[in-house]
């Protein structure tokens, strides 16, 4: 995997904590790449019909 910075407003990353805090993700990488691997899927399918 390639490393990449990103700018995020603060209460994207509070939510990204609160995700990890829960016990849902083990890390902020693993967070975002679930979601951009649904917004991914999303917008591929989108436009692909």
């Amino acid at each position: 995997m390639r490393i990449i910075t990103v700018k995020l407003p603060e209460q994207f990353l509070e939510a990204i904590d609160e995700l990890i805090n829960t016990g849902r993700y083990t890390s902020r990488s693993e967070v975002i790449r679930a979601a951009l691997n649904e917004f991914i899927r999303k917008e591929l399918w989108v436009n692909d019909k």
